[in-house]
């Protein structure tokens, strides 16, 4: 697959907007489920599970072209990982590029979802660490990765957006952490005491067991796709945007 893709400075802008975006997306809605909803916590995990599914499927059609639509620093691990043997995927210095300013968009994307909504910024106070969570995200985060790397492998990009859109909107609900599946997302959320966030306390377990989530998505892709490295650089979607574009 011949791509001309996008200066690193449009690639990490993308990804900084793109996770600021999604977590934006994921507390705005979760602080208007609370107000709309205060009383039905199923109906609010519907109203945030719903946004978030819809408004994460928009974000990776909008950017994607761009800087492949990671908004994630373990899809962007794994396709590091994954894309080294076949010189494919992320270079070094673009994978810490990607996570420094996925993780700096999180905590904007919180900070901005507060101000929305006029909610006083402050450091979440739910604790979410229980061993039935820790496992959500171990099965939510290999199942994103073996998702997107599948897709990719198979040359069918077209559907990653609709794909893991509704992947994560399932996810709240089949898995007992509702599917963080995302260190930035789980560092952003900690800067909203609301609906969606986490308290500092359950971050390193939460990321952690995304992390080894991350490990056991990448070892059934390479298990049932073994040539996989060569579509590394095609996640989530193809970036694709040349220089002149």
């Amino acid at each position: 697959m011949t791509s001309h893709r996008s200066p690193l400075l449009r690639q990490l802008a993308s990804e900084f907007l793109g996770t600021g975006l999604l977590v934006t997306v994921v507390v705005g809605s979760g602080i208007a489920a609370q107000n709309l909803s205060p009383a039905d916590t199923g109906l609010q995990l519907l109203e945030n599970s719903t946004t978030t599914a819809l408004g994460l499927t928009v974000l990776i059609l909008a950017l994607g072209p761009i800087s492949g639509a990671h908004f994630n620093p373990v899809v962007s691990a794994v396709d590091w990982v994954l894309g080294r043997r076949h010189g494919a995927g992320l270079r070094p210095v673009e994978l810490a590029g990607f996570v420094v300013v996925q993780i700096v968009g999180a905590i904007g994307g919180a900070v901005l979802a507060n101000a929305m909504f006029e909610v006083p910024a402050a450091i979440a106070t739910t604790d979410r660490v229980t061993t039935g969570h820790l496992l959500g995200e171990v099965v939510a985060t290999a199942g994103l990765i073996f998702l997107i790397f599948a897709l990719a492998r198979s040359d069918r990009g077209a559907w990653a957006a609709p794909a893991v859109g509704a992947y994560i909107g399932a996810a709240y609900w089949f898995t007992s952490s509702t599917s963080f599946a995302n260190p930035a997302v789980t560092i952003g959320r900690v800067f909203s005491d609301t609906f969606a966030g986490i308290a500092p306390t359950s971050v390193l377990p939460y990321i952690g067991a995304q992390l080894v989530g991350a490990a056991v998505g990448a070892a059934l892709i390479v298990l049932l796709y073994p040539l996989v490295g060569r579509a590394a650089g095609a996640a989530v979607i193809p970036s694709s945007i040349s220089s002149t574009s």
